[in-house]
């Protein structure tokens, strides 16, 4: 029997920035998740003398990459708008924590630092209001 889990109820929390206890609020209405983009660079170290003409590599910098998600977009919602949400976030340039919490038995959170670099609306002339969001992750995430 597999112990695969259903990704449903999973949720995306951006912070709020206090100190000294930041406080996270569930994005709205958030649908496909994808990342963090966990990455390794390698640097090639290959030498005349590396063993029967093979390829050497190191590891050098680590990366967490890309968050992206779509989400029905409601252009008052407090965690869209462009007074206060994530298109605010994006044209102001403002770093914000996020928690990726994952709906297993221990609510395992994973938490971030990102910039909002990409806001895109979708209109279709039939369905929903939606838009497609990327957030860059800088510095080291806590994966707990």
């Amino acid at each position: 029997m597999s112990d695969a889990l259903s990704a449903f109820g999973t949720l995306l929390k951006i912070g709020d920035g206090a100190t000294p206890t930041e406080n996270f609020t569930t994005i709205a209405e958030v649908k496909d998740i994808s990342g963090p983009s966990l990455e390794l660079a390698t640097e090639e170290v290959t030498h005349h003398s590396s063993t029967g003409g093979w390829r050497e590599k190191i590891g050098t910098l680590l990366s967490a990459g890309e968050v992206t998600f779509d989400l029905n977009f409601i252009p008052t919602e407090a965690t869209h708008s462009y007074s206060t949400g994530l298109i605010n976030d994006m044209v102001n340039r403002t770093k914000r924590n996020f928690q990726l919490v994952f709906p297993d038995a221990g609510n395992t959170t994973w938490q971030f630092t990102a910039l909002v670099t990409k806001f895109e609306p979708d209109e279709p002339v039939e369905g929903e209001l939606g838009a497609s969001v990327t957030l860059e992750v800088t510095g080291q995430p806590t994966l707990a």
